[in-house]
């Protein structure tokens, strides 16, 4: 890939109105004029943003900063892709919403192109959604219509203790956090967690009342861990045998995150349905839900589901686009060689205990220096220490960081990363231990 094919200057006229903009106020101010405005639900943001290309995104101080999480998988070719905008920008000047009375060439194009991509049998279908969490309340509904008889009727759902699903109403009852879960029950009913990887809980919970087993096969705010080998094989014969659906959530490892366009690429299974999300459009908001047979794809019939915006013109020409640049640019094997070296490059670092995942999907354990005290969350102090120096990665517990960064991501910014960590965690070691000396 040739950096002139994966990078944009921002010098639009549309880049410098909004740099513009944000120019016209510091980052304080607009923190400011943030908490006066939006609702409090994400916190205080850790930044605010104004520009970004290629891997690199400036603040409205004129920061620059290693994007290592890319929007949490989302920004899959990186910040203003040249190809992406410029077929975003023309498909928005041609067509640009037309409702779900009417489909559009661009629609049917990338639907085709997802069954294609994902290795789906003759008979399967695309529904698309406009985020992850609505592709999973497609599947969820999927899973409903999977009823049974009046005699033998099929009334539960299971997923795994550790999962992430999403936050509708639907996804959150089978998203295991409770801290998620507990200020909104009760909660659709009928989903029963298991112990992740664990085979014979899972051959225990699934019989002839079993609608479904949701999974995903790296379990990312779980701290990005993978299932066991065998697992996905093991839950297919599970399901199969007692006529229960396998749904796999590849929202967050689909579309080339771990170096194939789905994770499940090489278990030998074939899954019932897929959902996708997030690195699908490139940064643009999509969802998906990909049917796999005929029975499947007719288990939902016109008038069971919808959406206003799913599947929109802009939308699936951005999917389209992300996925060309994706196929057409190298970009799966350099995402399977950076993310070989990542992986061997902070396995080696001595504060690092371990590290899990696939392709440009890590998760890192550290090791706790001597004088932090216990439960300090070490990895929030390693992600702030990280943002100060310009690297930009985030923390789904208190021992692990994660990298989700752009597919596009070189070896050279990568061991940027791996050459700074020893001094992050230091720095966050020493701010951990100066805290509890002054308590």
């Amino acid at each position: 890939m040739s950096q002139d094919s994966r990078q944009s200057t921002g010098s639009s006229p549309e880049a410098r109105g909004a740099s513009e903009l944000a120019g016209t106020s510091s980052g304080s101010e607009w923190l400011s004029r943030y908490s006066g405005s939006l609702m409090g639900v994400f916190g205080t943001p850790q930044r605010v943003l104004v520009r970004g290309q290629g891997c690199y995104v400036w603040d409205a101080d004129g920061k620059q900063y290693l994007d290592l999480l890319g929007g949490i998988a989302v920004n899959a070719l990186g910040h203003a892709h040249p190809f992406v905008t410029s077929v975003i920008s023309s498909q928005l000047a041609t067509l640009g919403h037309v409702s779900n009375f009417f489909t559009s060439p661009t629609q049917v194009a990338l639907a085709e192109k997802l069954l294609e991509v994902t290795g789906a049998p003759a008979g399967s279908k695309v529904f698309f959604a406009n985020s992850g969490t609505e592709a999973n309340e497609a599947a969820f509904k999927l899973a409903r219509r999977n009823a049974g008889t009046a005699e033998e009727p099929r009334t539960k759902v299971v997923a795994l203790e550790g999962a992430f699903h999403g936050r509708t109403m639907g996804a959150l009852a089978l998203t295991a956090k409770k801290a998620y879960r507990e200020p909104f029950e009760p909660l659709p009913g009928g989903v029963v967690h298991v112990p992740f990887g664990d085979v014979e809980a899972l051959a225990a919970a699934v019989d002839r009342t079993t609608q479904a087993v949701f999974l995903e096969p790296i379990q990312g705010e779980a701290g990005v861990v993978p299932l066991p080998p065998g697992y996905l094989a093991a839950a297919r014969k599970i399901t199969r045998d007692a006529g229960a659906l396998l749904i796999v959530d590849e929202v967050q490892t689909g579309m080339g995150r771990t170096g194939t366009w789905l994770a499940i690429e090489g278990s030998g299974i074939v899954p019932d349905a897929v959902t996708l999300a997030k690195g699908l459009g490139g940064g643009f908001p999509i969802g998906a839900l990909v049917t796999f047979g005929g029975e499947n794809s007719a288990r939902l019939t016109a008038g069971q589901h919808g959406t206003t915006f799913g599947g929109n013109p802009v939308a699936t020409a951005a999917a389209l686009a992300t996925l060309h640049a994706i196929e057409t640019q190298g970009v799966l094997a350099n995402v399977r060689a950076v993310g070989e070296r990542l992986h061997a490059a902070l396995g080696a670092l001595p504060e690092v205990a371990e590290v899990r995942g696939r392709g440009l999907l890590l998760g890192l354990d550290l090791v706790t220096p001597a004088g932090v005290p216990e439960g300090a969350n070490l990895a929030a102090a390693v992600v702030d220490a990280a943002l100060e120096a310009g690297f930009i990665v985030n923390a789904p517990g208190p021992r692990t960081v994660r990298l989700a960064p752009p597919l596009i991501l070189t070896a050279e910014q990568a061991d940027t990363f791996v050459a700074a960590l020893p001094r992050l965690v230091a720095t966050a070691a020493e701010r951990l231990t100066a805290e509890k000396e002054t308590k």
